[in-house]
């Protein structure tokens, strides 16, 4: 049989930069639940070999556009028009993505210069740089 194609659900991993849909269930306090898209900041070797994913939560709640710690990241594929996904800066977290049943979400990459602005605004909450 040949080999499987990279990009096939069973040789999928995520990388830096996509989002993908991530469980977040158990939750406590102010934390997200459910499924939620989630912005990957680990690299796809990181990922691969230990199946855990570090990142940031998105969401579309509206009350975000005022949130100092959220960046705006477009358009939310699959919502009504008008809605805007927002990366939650200050909720990093890490998942075990396999686990957790990640898998690819239709945004598929968030854009370099929202990403970067994510980066920017954790690295001025944890200030690792």
């Amino acid at each position: 049989m040949a080999a499987r194609a990279r990009g096939r659900r069973a040789d999928w991993v995520p990388g830096r930069q996509e989002v993908i849909w991530i469980d977040c269930n158990p939750q406590a306090g102010r934390e997200m639940r459910e499924v939620h898209p989630f912005l990957v900041l680990s690299p796809h070797e990181f990922n691969d070999r230990t199946s855990l994913v570090v990142g940031l939560p998105m969401t579309t709640a509206a009350y975000n556009a005022d949130n100092p710690f959220a960046v705006a990241a477009g358009p939310a594929p699959g919502r009504p028009a008008g809605r805007t996904s927002y990366v939650l800066c200050h909720q990093p977290k890490s998942f075990d993505w396999r686990a957790r049943g990640g898998k690819p979400h239709p945004m598929k990459r968030l854009p370099d210069g929202p990403f970067a602005e994510a980066c920017g605004v954790l690295n001025q909450i944890v200030q690792l740089g």
